[in-house]
């Protein structure tokens, strides 16, 4: 395993911009270290990266991610992480679930409306 990594190679192994490295490192979120003005990144701020594009894919919030890597940091650990991912998980499922719902109710609105149009259109004697 690498002592660091730079910048450069994680924005190519993540593909991300610098400036999106930089946000985390704002965030508090990687600590990479500082040798004059360039950002050498440990293992461990890998392994962060990626578990923040994980949450990022996943739907979350950094807030919430940031919640979930402290929670790995400090006590109760890694089961406790588990346990507060899997909560997350199961709000992001049914905050998907619902948007569904939604999508589904809107796509019928629009059939109706669109049958409507038609129909008032054949009244007109307009072929569609």
């Amino acid at each position: 395993m690498r002592e660091y990594y730079t910048i450069t190679e994680l924005t190519r192994e993540f593909d991300v911009s610098t400036r999106t490295l930089r946000f985390y490192e704002d965030e508090g979120l990687v600590q990479p270290v500082r040798r004059g003005r360039t950002r050498l990144f440990r293992p461990s701020d890998r392994h962060l990266i990626r578990q923040i594009m994980r949450g990022k894919r996943l739907g979350f919030s950094i807030n919430e991610i940031r919640e979930i890597i402290q929670m790995y940091k400090e006590p109760p650990g890694e089961v406790g992480q588990l346990k507060l991912m899997i909560r997350r998980i199961e709000e992001k499922r049914e905050d998907l679930r619902q948007k569904r719902r939604d999508l589904e109710e809107t796509l019928a609105e629009l059939d109706q409306a669109e049958e409507s149009c038609v129909e008032r259109l054949v009244e007109l004697g307009v072929n569609t």
